[in-house]
Parts: structure tokens; C-alpha cells; sequence
């Protein structure tokens, strides 16, 4: 076994290991999960409706514009959408495929970390950073969420890789790998707007002030010939643009710019705020299990500052980390774009025969961040099942062997001075632990899957979404489960009238409604019988729901 680990990184075709390991990291739930609230079937509902109306140009969420992200993401669902159907597979109302933009995404990202971040640390650690990266919890959750920011990081990647082959041989930088550059943040400008361009941004500006570019210049930034490619970045999105400008009347740019953007910015947007250093305090648990390399690595790295590829990954991570320090709302996944480059620092550290020895309490935070999210997971495998449904599953018993046997691995290698093994040995057993939770317990689960179990009880009834309504319970998943024609409806009353205004129509009425249902539904002279119930807990508001569905006899 450790023979194999050692010559893993040295075989014949990497990529194809980086790619099985990405299957068998990812594979696990990315079908069974339920769609989740609330961005993931905000964004599957609005790629559905595309496919269904045709208009590739809005963003559209039921009758609501969502002028919140641009549409690239979008047009990567709605293409696989099109792609399974054709094939014959029934993908529409399936939130699978929608995932699988975000686990493209992610493959390319962990491809690009290793083929792009060879020329800065070597194979070796380029290999290993790419399996860290591939098992970062951030990066498993990312892949299980039909949003943009997995395949954002693929843009990101590609493109700062890129940018560091310029900055380490400006000369022997081609007009095609300019191109590649420049159209990768194209590529990012479609997904997410600013945030893909704003990362080779600002390790220019480091770079620049690191250099001191104004005495010595920026052949890298020659090489990357912005001349032509800046137009070309911007040519990438500029039709959409332009059309959605119009289509909107201008809504999209003040609502993406100013209601969006700008509010994340100022304040915690959705109560998504958190104070300075919250990406640092989260970040053993958000890289598990390569944060305790990385942890390991950065002092080794600031002393080899001087060397250009270490230089490089420094202007690379440190200010996009800072910068989304100092924005007021934080969640995990904004400062996604910089664990490329801190993984390729935590594997250069592993992977260097000279590397120096690391302060016993920056170690034993590693350590700390090791132990504590391996049996966090098993912890969450074990008692979520009880919390949630009050059942212990048999299955779920494997979670803490396998998270034991994840840490004796590490900490064997670890002894041995083999740090390199340590961490692809984390990366390859975190493959059953992160199957036990993503596959066993979480999609088995009873309790926070409401909206899949009322829409299983309509189709049951044999009716179709346009004459389904509901009421106290508006989550996005419910939308998507039950189908584009869902009628949202305002209140009790509101559901007696939707029931009473044709045959065949059925009502879902959270509990907290249902006497203002009846008694609306007895004022307009009409009978009605109850034909199903789910308990659950709203895991989003945090409380627990009761839904009856009724229809009149």
C-alpha cells in the first residue's frame, strides 16, 4: 500500500487517477440527495424553465426575475438538460442533472490544479494538491449543489495557472496560451461576473508591488497581451449582456449590481454575516482533510517567498482571502478560488525533502483540524439519523471506523517523516467516510425532505402542478418537485378559493393554516376530505412542519 501511494503521482496517466478518484470522491449522493434549499432549486428552477420556454436570454424563478448572477451557469444546466433528453434519459424534473454542471466544473478544476500547477511546485506536490483538492469538503459539498461556484473555480483555475506560466517564462508564453487566459475569465465573467477577472487582478497588483514593477516592468503581463485579450474577455459575455439589458429594461444590472453585489458588500446579506478571520476559523473544517498540510506549509512558504512560483501562489491566495475577509456577508464557498493555490503550498511543503519544521502549535491546530472534522463527520453520520427521525441507521455505524481509520493512516505516515503519503492517504480513505454520510445517511433521511414527499403525494393523486396549489410552506424545492406550475398561495383563505375553483384541484395547507382553510372553505358552501399528510422540519426557517393535502370529494 505504500509502495503504491509513493509511485501514484509518478504512473503513466495521472489524470486518469485524479479522474477515478473524483468519481468515487463525488459519485455518493450527487443522484439520491433531494434538491436542497434554497439556492440550488432557485438555480435548477430557473435552468428548468429555460428548457422549457425557450428564452435562454432571462433568469426567471416562477414569474419572478431573478436578476441576481449572470446566465452561464444556466446555459451549462440547460445543455446537459438537452443533452440527457436526447439521449432519452427523462432529465428535466431530475435535480441529478443539473448537478452535473458542478461536478464538470470541479473535474476540470482538479485537472487544471495539476496540470497547470506542475510548472509551479512540480508533480509531485501538483499531483497531491489536486487529490486534496478533489476530497475538500468545500469543494464534495460544491459538487452536490446545482450552483455556479464549482465551475466558477474551474474558470479561475485555468486561468491563474496560465497566468503563472506567464509570470514564471514570460518568453516562451504563447499567443494560444494567452488565448486559453483570456477566455477562461470570459468563461468566469458568464458564471459569476466580476469575481473570476477580480482574482488575476489582484495578484497583478501584489505581483506588481512584490516586484516592484515599476522599476523592473511586468513581462508577464506582456506575455499575457491584454490588448487584444481584455476585448476578448469582455466579447465573451458582452451579447448576453446586452440582451438581458434590454430584456430586463435595465432591471438586471441595478437589481445584479446594486441589490446583490453591492449589498454583500455592505452588509450580512440573508444574516450570512461573519466577523474578520471567519474563513480562517473555518478553514480546517472547510479543507479537511488537506488543512493540516496546508497549515503546515505556510511558513515554509512565506521563507521561500523569494522563489517565483511560491511568490506566485502567495499574490494568488492572500488577497482574494483578505479581500473577502473584509466583505460584511461570508459564506464557506467565496473564498473557494484560493485553495488552489494554498493546497499547492501545503503539497510543495509535504513534498520537499528540505522542508523546514513547522511551530508545535501552528502543528497542533493542523491536528486539532484533522481530528475534530473526521469525527465531526462521523458524529453528524451517528446522530443526525436520531435527531432528525428518531432512528439509529445500521449504516451509519461505519462512519467512525472509517474516520479512525482515515486518522491512524495519516498520523502513521506522519511519524514516518511521510507527509507527501500522509495526505493522499487522507484524501483516498476520505472516499468510504464521505460515501457513509453522502450516500447512507443523508439521502435516507425522512424528516428535513418535505418537499419530495408532498410532491410524491400530489402525483399520487394523479394530478398535474396547474392544479396543485399550497400554502405555509413556499420553499424552492417544492417548486421543483412538484413542477413549474405550482400555485403559491398567500393564506388559508386564499387556498379555500384555489379548491373551489375547479374540479380536480388539490390543496396543501400547512398545518398552522388549516383552521383559516376550513372555515373559508365552509363559508363558500364546500365540503372537503383530507387524503395525505407529511411531517418533517423545515431545516432552513428551523422548525418543525405538518402538511395536509385535501381535495373536495
Amino acid at each position: 500500500m505504500t509502495s503504491a501511494l509513493d509511485r501514484l503521482p509518478e504512473t503513466r496517466r495521472p489524470r486518469l487517477w485524479l479522474s477515478l478518484l473524483c468519481l468515487l470522491m463525488w459519485a455518493p449522493g450527487l443522484f439520491s440527495l433531494p434538491a436542497g434549499d434554497r439556492d440550488e432549486s432557485r438555480f435548477a428552477q430557473a435552468s428548468r424553465q429555460m428548457v422549457e420556454s425557450g428564452d435562454y436570454v432571462r433568469i426567471r424563478n416562477g414569474e419572478v426575475e431573478r436578476n441576481k448572477k449572470p446566465v452561464g451557469i444556466h446555459w451549462a444546466q440547460a445543455g446537459i438538460v438537452h443533452a440527457m433528453e436526447a439521449a432519452g434519459l427523462p432529465a428535466r424534473g431530475w435535480i441529478g442533472s443539473y448537478r452535473l454542471a458542478s461536478a464538470l466544473g470541479a473535474w476540470l478544476a482538479v485537472l487544471a490544479t495539476f496540470s497547470l500547477g506542475r510548472g509551479l511546485v512540480g508533480r509531485r506536490a501538483a499531483f497531491l494538491a489536486a487529490a486534496l483538492l478533489a476530497a475538500s469538503l468545500l469543494l464534495v459539498a460544491e459538487t452536490h449543489i446545482a450552483k455556479t461556484d464549482a465551475a466558477l473555480l474551474a474558470s479561475v483555475v485555468a486561468a491563474m495557472g496560465l497566468m503563472g506560466r506567464a509570470y514564471l517564462s514570460p518568453a516562451g508564453f504563447s499567443a494560444r496560451a494567452a488565448l486559453g487566459f483570456w477566455l477562461a475569465l470570459g468563461a468566469g465573467v458568464l458564471l459569476k461576473g466580476p469575481i473570476a477577472p477580480m482574482v488575476p487582478l489582484l495578484a497583478g497588483l501584489t505581483l506588481f508591488a512584490a516586484d516592484r514593477g515599476w522599476r523592473a516592468g511586468m513581462p508577464w503581463l506582456r506575455a499575457l497581451r491584454p490588448g487584444w485579450g481584455i476585448p476578448l474577455m469582455v466579447a465573451c459575455a458582452l451579447p448576453w449582456l446586452v440582451a438581458i439589458g434590454i430584456a430586463t429594461e435595465g432591471r438586471f444590472f441595478s437589481q445584479a449590481l446594486g441589490d446583490d453585489m453591492l449589498a454583500k458588500v455592505g452588509s450580512g446579506e440573508e444574516a450570512h454575516w461573519g466577523p474578520p478571520g471567519y474563513y480562517l476559523l473555518t478553514f480546517g473544517i472547510a479543507a479537511f482533510p488537506g488543512a493540516f498540510l496546508v497549515l503546515r506549509g505556510l511558513p515554509h512558504a512565506w521563507a521561500a517567498r523569494m522563489r517565483p512560483g511560491t511568490r506566485f501562489l502567495l499574490a494568488w491566495a492572500a488577497p482574494t482571502w483578505l479581500l473577502f475577509e473584509a466583505v460584511a456577508t461570508k459564506l464557506p464557498h467565496y473564498v473557494l478560488p484560493a485553495y488552489p493555490a494554498l493546497l499547492l503550498l501545503g503539497a510543495a511543503w509535504a513534498c520537499d525533502p528540505l522542508r523546514r519544521p513547522v511551530p508545535r502549535w501552528l502543528a497542533g491546530i493542523g491536528w486539532v483540524a484533522l481530528v475534530g472534522t473526521a469525527l465531526g463527520l462521523a458524529g453528524l453520520a451517528v446522530g443526525l439519523p436520531v435527531a432528525a427521525d428518531g432512528a439509529l441507521k445500521p449504516v451509519s455505524l461505519l462512519a467512525p471506523p472509517l474516520a479512525a481509520l482515515l486518522l491512524v493512516a495519516v498520523r502513521r505516515a506522519a511519524r514516518e517523516g511521510d507527509w507527501a503519503r500522509a495526505g493522499l492517504s487522507a484524501a483516498i480513505l476520505a472516499v468510504p467516510l464521505y460515501a457513509v454520510v453522502l450516500e447512507g445517511v443523508l439521502p435516507r433521511l425522512t424528516a428535513p425532505w418535505v418537499s419530495t414527499r408532498v410532491a410524491a403525494m400530489v402525483a399520487a393523486e394523479g394530478v398535474p402542478a396547474e392544479r396543485f396549489g399550497i400554502t405555509g410552506f413556499h420553499e424552492p424545492s417544492l417548486v421543483f418537485a412538484a413542477g413549474t406550475a405550482t400555485h403559491l398561495l398567500t393564506g388559508g383563505a386564499d387556498a379555500a378559493r384555489f379548491l373551489s375553483e375547479g374540479p380536480g384541484r388539490v390543496v396543501a395547507v400547512e398545518g398552522r393554516e388549516v383552521p383559516r382553510f376550513e372555515a373559508a372553505l365552509a363559508a363558500l358552501g364546500l365540503r372537503q376530505h383530507a387524503v395525505g399528510r407529511v411531517e418533517g422540519f423545515n431545516y432552513v426557517r428551523g422548525r418543525r412542519v405538518a402538511i395536509v393535502l385535501f381535495r373536495t370529494p
